[in-house]
């Protein structure tokens, strides 16, 4: 467990709370610090059944922060999946955020046998020792768990959805290829292209061909780390494939930089990201998971 670290305070009109995590959906990670505490969503869980719940993955026990209406069962379910900072504050309040839309949200923590992303303070040291060595495979079976477990505890996964966010972007394209009771899904910049490795043996231009369910990608027009180059491949990849996967198309805002829905961060857009969360809640609906 890693103890919360107040840093000193900062005056202006930059103030900032700074903490590292102490439990899943609380806290931030060390990369990210400072965060701009002004811009920062906070959803209440009032009427909400929220906190931590273990999943089982054949003898592994998951950590997942778990947000739904109390006492609601028969619920659309929706897997949200994080950056490479792990389920932290921000990451619970999005499963909140759709909790009140009537969802039971399920955020797991994918790289809790890897190591603990809050605890770094250097992002190259996270992705090296942490992410990297995250297998594709092993996340993949981690979500179906993640499913099952929902299926067992007032979900309907029969309307079922994934969204997520940079890294957890690129695994709603990979999980929605994977697993055919996915309705749509919604990626926020999440890479599309990739070196091949062991860990990723594929990627989601590689996977156009056999999504089971059409996805909606938001993308920034200013992402230094995704080309515009690499949407358009992905959307010729789509366009040759199944009908299911030619229903997914994409949404570019053309000033936002990556990361442009993180309320806790500088890149913030304030605009799209409200934009981007009414198209995601209107593709969900459309598409048969709400």
């Amino acid at each position: 467990m890693i103890e919360s670290i107040p840093q000193a305070d900062v005056t202006g009109d930059d103030t900032r709370r700074d903490f590292l995590r102490t439990a899943i959906g609380t806290g931030f990670a060390a990369a990210v610090l400072p965060v701009v505490a002004q811009t920062e969503i906070r959803t209440d869980s009032a009427g909400l059944a929220v906190g931590e719940v273990m999943i089982d993955v054949a003898g592994y026990q998951v950590p997942a922060y778990r947000a739904a209406p109390a006492g609601k069962t028969g619920l659309p379910v929706i897997l949200v999946i994080s950056e490479i900072f792990g389920v932290h504050e921000h990451i619970a309040d999005v499963a909140r955020r759709f909790a009140k839309q009537g969802y039971l949200a399920i955020a797991p923590e994918l790289f809790v046998r890897q190591g603990d992303p809050s605890s770094y303070g250097e992002i190259d040291k996270l992705m090296a020792e942490v992410i990297r060595l995250t297998p594709d495979a092993q996340v993949m079976a981690d979500l179906d768990a993640c499913v099952a477990w929902a299926a067992k505890n007032g979900g309907d996964t029969a309307r079922l959805g994934i969204t997520g966010f940079c890294w957890g972007g690129r695994i709603t394209w990979l999980y929605a290829a994977h697993q055919p009771a996915v309705k749509a899904g919604v990626a926020w910049y999440g890479r599309l292209t990739g070196p091949v490795t062991p860990q990723n043996p594929r990627h989601p231009v590689d996977l156009a061909g056999e999504l089971k369910a059409p996805v909606l990608g938001l993308y920034g027009g200013q992402d230094g780390g995704i080309p515009l180059t690499t949407v358009d491949q992905m959307k010729a990849a789509l366009a040759a494939a199944p009908e299911k996967a030619r229903a997914s198309t994409f949404v570019v805002y053309p000033q936002a930089p990556h990361a442009f829905h993180a309320d806790y961060r500088p890149s913030y857009r304030q605009a799209d990201a409200q934009d981007g969360w009414r198209r995601c809640l209107d593709w969900l609906s459309r598409h048969g998971a709400a």
